[in-house]
């Protein structure tokens, strides 16, 4: 153990007597594994929050389409749904978006005049009246407003209508209600312009979750012009949308994973004077080849895995406290035009391992097997040069 630490020694004074050079390695090395770490962390912490959050999503959403895109459903669909068998609950649901020119930002407005389930994480009260509402931390941000203030939006005909804020979404259930304000559903039916009669969609209760698909069909079969979607669906939806994004930004920085394996080939086809002279020298003095290659070892093992800490530990900083402002843009996509909401950290310690794997095993190799090289050659050859 004394001979293992004082090699250990050995490698850090000389990793401090080339210091400039080995800063310059570690700093490229820990931007790359920032990248890739980033990346990697928020995509996963959104899959993590979306998945979530459809835990208590319905079964079955029934939406209508008309050439091919989302339109209003006439409510009494409800009751033709209503006749197939194992079926629960049949909420239609009043909602839609808007545009808030004052912040530039997109807000979500739902109608619900019973407690919504999902929506748990709360301070104040829920709409119990006409001219009442509840808002989500982003909205309560970006207008600079609280409970007990009025939230002023201009409606469908143009005209600014005035809502007394009674309660306020607490910042844990930031991904779901951000962006949320929650009406009654006269409210939200007259200030988004609902012809009577309409809904933005039907939620199915299905009480046997193995029979959803073949609901489905049915519902499909008796309302031709609806589309019904499972929760199955948005999930893999969810995930195919995150995995393509990652993949893409991937691939825009790929220049940095080009540059890292530059480093690691240069690394691999040879090393410096300086350190085959002090190779000879240690050859010279005594040290077997083994010793070496220790040497060399750990002075790779401190290299990369104090880039891989500082790169991951960036990563952690960049994405969950400063909001991944490289990284969301693409990732979120059309959400960016949204108030900005705080990921929670969600880490996989499966694509850390892969991260270290494909980063630090090489490094570690390219520095040991040209030291072994000049280890194996005679050692007034190597410092003659």
């Amino acid at each position: 153990m004394i001979r293992r630490l004082k090699i250990l020694e050995h490698a850090l004074s000389s990793l401090l007597r080339r210091k400039y050079k080995n800063l310059a390695i570690i700093v490229v090395y820990s931007f790359t594994i920032m990248l890739l770490a980033s990346i990697l962390f928020l995509t996963h912490s959104l899959k993590i929050e979306a998945g979530n959050i459809l835990l208590d999503a319905p079964e079955l959403i029934i939406q209508k389409t008309m050439a091919g895109r989302h339109d209003l459903i006439p409510v009494e669909y409800a009751d033709v749904i209503r006749k197939n068998w194992g079926i629960g609950k049949i909420t239609p649901r009043y909602w839609g978006y808007y545009y808030d020119a004052f912040t530039h930002s997109n807000f979500t407005v739902l109608g619900s005049d019973t407690p919504l389930p999902i929506l748990k994480m709360l301070e104040g009260t829920a709409p119990s009246r006409p001219g009442e509402c509840l808002i989500g931390e982003g909205v309560a941000a970006v207008r600079q407003i609280g409970i007990g203030d009025e939230l002023i939006l201009i409606n469908s005909e143009g005209l600014g209508v005035i809502f007394d804020v009674v309660g306020k979404f607490t910042a844990s259930s930031d991904i779901l209600t951000n962006d949320l304000i929650v009406l009654g559903e006269a409210d939200t039916m007259d200030f988004l312009g609902f012809p009577p009669g309409k809904a933005t969609d039907i939620t199915v209760e299905v009480l046997n979750p193995k029979e959803v698909q073949n609901i489905a069909g049915k519902i499909k079969r008796d309302l031709p012009d609806t589309r019904p979607i499972t929760k199955q669906e948005i999930i893999r939806t969810y995930d195919a949308v995150f995995n393509w994004r990652s993949g893409m930004m991937l691939t825009i920085f790929s220049s940095a994973l080009v540059a890292f394996c530059i480093l690691a080939w240069d690394k691999a086809t040879g090393i410096s004077g300086e350190e085959k002279n002090e190779i000879g020298i240690l050859k010279a003095i005594g040290w077997d080849t083994s010793d070496i290659l220790e040497l060399k070892f750990w002075e790779g093992i401190v290299i990369s895995l104090t880039a891989f800490l500082t790169g991951l530990l960036a990563a952690y900083v960049h994405v969950f406290y400063f909001g991944a402002t490289i990284l969301a843009p693409v990732i979120k996509g059309w959400s960016v035009l949204f108030p900005p909401f705080k990921l929670i950290p969600f880490v996989n310690l499966y694509q850390v391992f892969i991260i270290g794997f494909l980063t630090v095993v090489p490094y570690v190799a390219s520095t040991i097997i040209p030291s072994w090289k000049a280890a194996i050659t005679d050692p007034e050859s190597v410092m003659r040069g």
